[in-house]
């Protein structure tokens, strides 16, 4: 019924895309006059399109002719002319949508078009590719075409910053044309290429630093997202952290390492791949607790013990090496599940990466307590304008428009599809499948077809190569332990015989052109390769197993077939695999066994393709519901993340917040003299409790006795007490000087708005890991947590005012000039870190030094130390460690 509903109605997106025809026609009718355009002349547009924006033209108004005008620098400095699918595709860019385009259809070259025309404005473009090697050769080769037409060009990567500037002269190739720069610079530059994790966590650094002019970031304006479903959904599950070091015990991990080998699976606990946890059997609890020597593991008094427990055994039963992760010179290194790349700094949360350094024998790193936090989701949500492009959108549609407010319009490809997808080959065991695959690619190698083999794992990886080593069969394999020359690689894979294994995404974005690169070999020599490579039936794609979604067995298939040529794939698949394991694999395997098929006997059905395809629907599902679950819950913390970066922000600015730090200290006293003098009977105030606390806000005066506060009304003393903060707030600001007194406000400020944000953060997750049990009392733990976010947010504003109060009358300005810091941020790019400008006066000075301390690597030179166990400065009553020391 469903699949009738585009006969009767028409198909949408077809009718969408003939709504642009008018467009593509009205671009083409530029070029012969474009064509004639010398020299300068090019550039003198872009200066007269600014012009014509700045007199309230729109960026609609103008794209005709831009679009032109980028496809004529194309023409002169690359030799690529942009056809008319490619106009469609930037189009839909432009009006923040997203493109699917075949692989091969040239998407690079596609977003010079809306980016050259938003760049326009002068809000900065980011261009988002998913590593930086990526970030660096497209900025490089589409920066002839934006230098043409006078258009500067930034790139971030993981640890440096670069301009686009061909006329610098570098003898180091890889620095040609690119000049360093300061990371601000290259985000001031018009457009700036980058990556996901590069753009997100500079966004949180900057709302960590304590003066502007350390902030690199400007405004969110416009961002192109390519290989969209790579950033936008399979990196939505990995939130972007920055941490700082916490206190917990490495030895402990190691001894919990140590029980769990000791322990079987299904006598002693149970694991569910499908959503990756691991639960101990009656018996299994029985064997820890007598091992670890406890009563009850669950108890509330080992809640701690429980967090190793569980972790350790996720370790060791979920989380395998080569798999998840691989280990290089004594450190556990992530594999991206999606990509197979290694993801060099990031680390597993909550306790599971030590598990696993502990299970692996390494150093076991203390665990981190978090800085600073986003989801993907949410931080590409603060643009103001988002598109994306990738070759495999359309099966993500409805989560790309419900998570991203982006609609998928899918571009006809600009000459005919005519890659050959076969069925499945469904074999009983997982030796009996790869031996077939080994067989099948040696005799691939013998004919000299090109054949390119995706795995799903580093592990599958090197299983075949080892399969093919003992058939003589060269190849070339790619997965994360080498992915600096996978873009060279996968570049030959379309020569005569070349065998690739590869990881399923690695080197997505570089294109396999048959024959191979022409680089600087003979074009009759090429020519003669690409015709033979042709006639053998092009590449052959090879799938080794298939991923639980669609879109990554799509994207294997699609390095296949580009620009019309031939090609062929075939994914090859075992009962015994993970995703058949989960759904129906077993049945699958009863009916072989029952026809008595040897191993190596396959069977080859639509209606098991078909059943796998509805079997990763399913997961696709569930990965949505994990990742909306995920986002659901970072909404709550993103609310209190917008108002605290937002306050941060205006002080950060220069905002006057005179007037705002003393109506919260007015709200200090007021809280003060309500919980002190409560009842209208003065005789059962207290007076005592009062003026201790008062000591803690500022010098108390002759004038305000416990005696003159008791001849007076609650109302009357109130006001008093007002009148005294205002008139000694003037005295500093006398003191001191106006100019002084703004930036001692600001540093206050900032500084107590970060120490408990960090707080709160940490507060938030804890929060969230418990709430899970509100299920069993039949509470909806979503609602709970927004509950008790809420009132945890208005704690923290409680305790910010607290603080503030208790500072701002304690610190005074630093005469010296202090030997400036260099903070290392987890991503490893160093920060200036502009030096204190308030020193604390002296009876305050461990407390400033705790608060301007706090989660930070490096403690301020001079600074007395509280101890863990001594009453905290603040005033609160609570030890250091349990207050300012947490």
């Amino acid at each position: 019924m469903l699949k009738s509903l585009p006969k009767l109605f028409g198909d949408p997106n077809a009718r969408e895309l003939q709504k642009l025809n008018p467009l593509v026609a009205k671009i083409n009718s530029y070029e012969p006059v474009f064509e004639k355009l010398v020299g300068a002349q090019l550039q003198e547009k872009t200066q007269q399109f600014r012009a014509r924006l700045a007199k309230g033209e729109a960026l609609d108004d103008l794209l005709p002719e831009a679009f032109a005008l980028v496809r004529e620098a194309g023409k002169r400095t690359l030799g690529q002319r942009h056809y008319d699918e490619q106009l469609l595709g930037g189009i839909i860019l432009h009006q923040g949508k997203v493109a699917e385009m075949r692989t091969g259809e040239g998407k690079t070259l596609v977003a010079t078009l809306p980016v050259y025309l938003n760049a326009l404005t002068g809000l900065g473009v980011h261009v988002v590719t998913v590593n930086d090697y990526l970030a660096k050769r497209d900025a490089a080769w589409m920066g002839k075409i934006y230098y043409l037409l006078g258009v500067s060009v930034g790139i971030l990567n993981h640890d440096t910053s670069f301009l686009y500037d061909p006329s610098v002269e570098i003898q180091d190739e890889r620095m040609k044309d690119v000049r360093p720069v300061t990371r601000r610079q290259a985000y001031g530059a018009d457009i700036t290429y980058g990556t996901n994790t590069e753009f997100g966590f500079d966004y949180l650094r900057d709302n960590m630093v304590m003066e502007l002019a350390q902030a690199v970031q400007r405004p969110l304006h416009y961002a192109i997202v390519d290989e969209v479903d790579n950033i936008l959904i399979d990196e939505a599950r990995t939130p972007l952290i920055i941490s700082g070091q916490s206190s917990e015990s490495a030895q402990t991990y190691r001894q919990c390492s140590q029980l769990i080998p000791t322990l079987h699976e299904t006598e002693d606990y149970t694991a569910d791949a499908k959503d990756r946890t691991v639960t101990l059997t009656p018996a299994g609890l029985e064997k820890l607790e007598r091992r670890l020597g406890v009563e009850n593991l669950y108890d509330q008094a080992n809640y701690k013990l429980t967090h190793y427990v569980d972790n350790a055994l996720k370790a060791h039963a979920m989380y395998r090496r080569d798999r998840e992760y691989v280990v290089t010179d004594g450190e556990v290194i992530i594999v991206d599940e999606f990509t197979g790349r290694l993801m060099p700094g990031r680390r597993y949360s909550d306790g599971l990466h030590q598990a696993i350094e502990a299970k692996e024998g390494v150093n076991v790193r203390p665990e981190t307590m978090t800085l600073a936090t986003i989801t993907i989701q949410n931080y590409f949500r603060l643009y103001k304008k988002l598109a994306g492009m990738t070759g495999t959108a359309a099966t993500e549609a409805e989560e790309l428009f419900k998570i991203y407010k982006v609609d998928v319009l899918v571009v006809p490809t600009h000459m005919e599809m005519i890659r050959r997808d076969e069925n499945d080959l469904v074999y009983k065991s997982e030796k009996g499948k790869w031996e077939a695959i080994a067989a099948e690619i040696e005799a691939l190698h013998k004919k000299r077809q090109p054949a390119l083999v995706g795995t799903v794992s580093i592990e599958s990886s090197e299983l075949l190569s080892g399969l093919l080593t003992r058939r003589g069969v060269p190849h070339e394999v790619l997965n994360a332990k080498q992915h600096e020359r996978e873009a060279q690689i996968v570049a030959q894979a379309g020569r005569l015989g070349s065998v690739t294994v590869a990881t399923n995404m690695a080197g997505r974005g570089t294109d396999i052109v048959l024959g191979g690169v022409k680089d600087n070999r003979d074009p009759a020599d090429w020519q003669r390769e690409h015709d033979e490579v042709v006639e053998l039936g092009g590449l052959r794609i090879t799938g080794t197993e298939r991923h639980e979604a669609r879109r990554i067995d799509n994207q294997l298939r699609g390095r296949a077939a580009r620009q019309g040529d031939p090609g062929s794939s075939r994914f090859f698949v075992s009962v015994e695999d993970d995703l058949m394991k989960r759904f129906g694999g077993d049945m699958i395997k009863r009916v072989m066994n029952f026809a008595g098929l040897p191993d190596d006997q396959p069977i080859e059905m639509g209606l098991i393709s078909k059943s796998i395809e509805n079997a990763q629907t399913r997961v696709e599902g569930h990965n949505f519901d994990i990742r909306k679950h995920l986002l659901d819950y970072d909404d709550v913390v993103n609310k209190h993340r917008e108002v605290i970066y937002t306050e941060r922000r205006k002080t950060l600015e220069g905002a006057n917040i005179r007037d705002q730090i003393l109506e919260l200290v007015h709200k200090e006293l007021a809280q003060l003299v309500s919980t002190h003098l409560r009842s209208d009977d003065s005789e059962r105030w207290d007076l005592d409790g009062l003026m201790d606390a008062l000591k803690l806000l500022f010098s108390i005066p002759a004038s305000l006795t416990k005696e003159a506060i008791a001849a007076l009304s609650v109302e009357e003393a109130g006001e008093a007490l007002n009148d005294y903060v205002d008139q000694l707030y003037a005295e500093r600001e006398q003191q001191f000087g106006e100019q002084d007194m703004r930036i001692l406000e600001r540093m206050v400020m900032l500084r107590t708005i970060d120490v408990h944000w960090i707080e709160h953060l940490t507060a938030m997750d804890n929060m969230r890991q418990g709430v899970g049990l509100q299920g069993i009392g039949q509470r909806d733990p979503l609602v709970v947590y927004k509950q008790q976010g809420h009132q945890a947010f208005q704690e923290l504003s409680e305790r910010i005012r607290h603080d503030l109060a208790r500072t701002i009358f304690n610190v005074a300005i630093q005469r010296g000039a202090p030997q400036a810091e260099t903070q290392t941020s987890t991503q490893g790019t160093p920060r200036r870190a502009v030096p204190p400008a308030i020193a604390p006066a002296k009876e305050q000075k461990a407390m400033l030094a705790a608060i301007s301390g706090h989660g930070q690597d490096t403690a301020r030179a001079g600074a007395d130390k509280v101890g863990r166990n001594d009453p905290c400065p603040c005033g609160s009553g609570k030890k250091y460690k349990k207050c300012h020391g947490t």
